[in-house]
């Protein structure tokens, strides 16, 4: 079969290109069955796929959302540092976790890539991204929220080689076991990336040996191609203009705050252009994320904007291009701390969310909890004795949108397909006692259609001495409503002492101390609302209030019904909504 036949062969083609998806899912899974990690196997905090020999994205499996695109970094910093002088061979495997540029986040998400060779040349790479429970540092879990610099926040791999031709570097492993709290949880996860990135490496051999080496080349351009092409068509179909919004961080954990940061989205023929010039520089704290942070939030919700459906690869991501001041806080450089990147990663995905929203609304709700409201509670365990670890992001309420209600206790934008950890896992594994998970119902994010509730977690510690470290972004400025919603409410956490005193409510708090008996109030918020909330028929807003979302004095104060508080039988409508009514009517005429 010629050159030109194989590029016409279009079955071929399709069937290879899914081939290569099935094997990024099988990569995916083999990672969550053989990880020891909580963080990963149950909350799936990982990434895995395949890049062509140039780092160019071909397929991935995600647990995490926030990790599109950082796989593609990740290679093409291993082709920077090995690639010129032939330095990269058959059975080399590769450990990174550069949260400046090699697909970084933060130190705690680390990195392999293993180069795949067919027939002596260099051809493709099987990569992932996991978080690990631990990679030193001077708090437990590593991540924390009031470092200032990268050295505190734990071990540094600057793309060396765990393996070289097939050899484990053996030292690197002895650094890596001396230097973390849980070397088992650590280092097995290590392997189990490996496992993964070697099921990569053999089904992508196997494929080649299946229709050739040149069949699979030309599979992998038509991948990226036929993205690109999607994504251009997509783009082609939404409003044409210049579309902006600022928002504003908190703070950055050690006292400063709050940070402006903004957007400009320009959408033309066949571009996506997102400027985020003018955002406040990097800061002292750790809520500095780097560019590759950035692209990643917003490959996220360009994916939400033209397709969501689409299988990602780089070809997708052609027409879209990311622009930032050096140093910014949404580009951070060496040595700025970046141990809780997301809450201004996901500020990303926001903004350009809150810009176009309004231009497009079949596609774009009102404001979420934003935050991955992350939580690092550690201590003795009761029974055993033994140091324990809890690492689990939290849900919280999402923003409704044109037609719908928002969604309730939904992880944020950039946690994607993952789970907290079971309550059955949790009190079994770790030191503490899960007294409440709930819904919570504050009545917020008012509308025609009204934002998702949030969540209340509460772990209660069965042992003294333990920590929590918690940051929970979204805590002064909240999930945004829009078309006439009112804003959601914010994220907090509380200890409720043994004694029953209390302390809080907290955005942000490292080491916090717990003794036995005290319990943790972890608090989400509820989303945004979409629409004036005198719109919203009143047999809606009976059944909210029936089923606890409101009370009968919101659904008096913020939808003008009035209810009988015992039997939540309508007794009539407030003068405003009234008032509102007939002006609709009027209206109509």
């Amino acid at each position: 079969m010629s050159e030109t036949t194989l590029k016409h062969d279009q079955f071929t083609l399709e069937i290879v290109k899914d081939s290569l998806i099935a094997i990024g899912e099988e990569m995916f899974h083999t990672l969550a069955r053989t990880s020891m990690s909580p963080i990963i196997y149950e909350v799936l905090d990982f990434a895995s796929g395949l890049t062509d020999a140039k780092g160019q994205l071909l397929t991935q499996g995600n647990g995490v959302t926030g990790f599109i695109g950082m796989l593609t970094f990740m290679v093409k910093e291993t082709l920077k540092k090995f690639s010129e002088h032939g330095e990269l061979k058959p059975g080399d495997i590769i450990i990174i976790n550069d949260p400046y540029g090699g697909g970084g986040s933060h130190l705690s998400d680390v990195g392999l890539v293993l180069p795949i060779f067919y027939e002596g040349e260099l051809i493709a790479f099987s990569a992932n991204k996991a978080h690990w429970t631990e990679v030193g540092g001077k708090d437990p879990g590593s991540w924390t929220t009031d470092s200032t610099e990268i050295f505190q926040e734990g071990l540094q791999f600057p793309c060396v080689k765990l393996f070289e031709a097939g050899k484990l570097n053996q030292p690197l492993v002895d650094i890596i076991a001396a230097n973390v709290r849980f070397p088992d949880l650590s280092l097995g996860d290590m392997w189990a990336q490996v496992a993964a990135l070697r099921t990569g490496e053999k089904r992508f051999r196997e494929l080649c040996d299946k229709h050739g080496k040149a069949v699979v080349k030309d599979a992998i351009d038509h991948l990226l191609r036929h993205g690109e092409q999607l994504a251009v068509k997509e783009i082609a179909k939404l409003p044409k203009g210049t579309y902006e919004a600022v928002d504003f961080i908190d703070d950055d954990g050690v006292g400063n705050g709050p940070f402006k940061v903004q957007v400009k989205v320009t959408i033309t023929d066949d571009e996506f252009i997102c400027d985020f010039r003018g955002s406040h520089p990097q800061v002292l704290g750790p809520v500095n994320c780097s560019y590759t942070a950035l692209v990643s939030a917003v490959r996220v919700i360009f994916l939400a904007v033209t397709n969501p459906s689409q299988d990602v690869n780089d070809g997708v991501f052609r027409p879209l291009h990311i622009l930032i001041d050096d140093r910014s806080i949404f580009s951070a450089e060496r040595p700025a701390a970046v141990s809780t990147y997301w809450e201004t990663m996901m500020y990303g995905a926001d903004l350009v969310w809150k810009a176009l929203a309004p231009v497009v609304p079949h596609r774009l709700n009102a404001g979420h909890l934003l935050s991955v409201c992350g939580v690092v509670l550690s201590g003795i365990h009761p029974d055993t004795n033994e140091p324990f670890l809890v690492v689990e992001p939290s849900v919280g309420g999402w923003g409704a949108g044109d037609g719908l209600d928002g969604m309730a206790g939904q992880f944020c934008i950039g946690d994607g397909e993952t789970y907290n950890v079971p309550v059955e896992v949790a009190e079994t594994r770790y030191g503490i006692m899960v007294e409440e998970y709930s819904l919570r119902t504050d009545g917020a994010g008012a509308g025609k259609y009204r934002g998702g509730s949030g969540a209340i977690r509460s772990y209660r510690a069965m042992s003294d001495g333990q920590t929590i470290t918690a940051t929970f972004g979204r805590h002064k400025y909240l999930p945004w409503g829009f078309n006439g919603g009112h804003d959601g409410s914010r994220n907090e956490f509380e200890i409720v002492k043994a004694n029953g005193e209390v302390v809080g409510p907290f955005g942000k708090y490292a080491r916090f101390p717990l003794n036995k008996g005290d319990v943790v109030r972890l608090v989400t918020a509820t989303g945004g609302g979409y629409g004036n909330p005198l719109e919203r028929p009143v047999e809606k807003v009976v059944l909210d209030a029936k089923n606890g979302y409101i009370s009968v004095e919101q659904a008096r104060d913020l939808y003008g019904v009035e209810l009988d508080k015992a039997t939540y039988r309508v007794e009539g409508v407030t003068p405003l909504r009234q008032s509102f009514e007939q002006g609709e009517q009027q209206c109509s005429l």
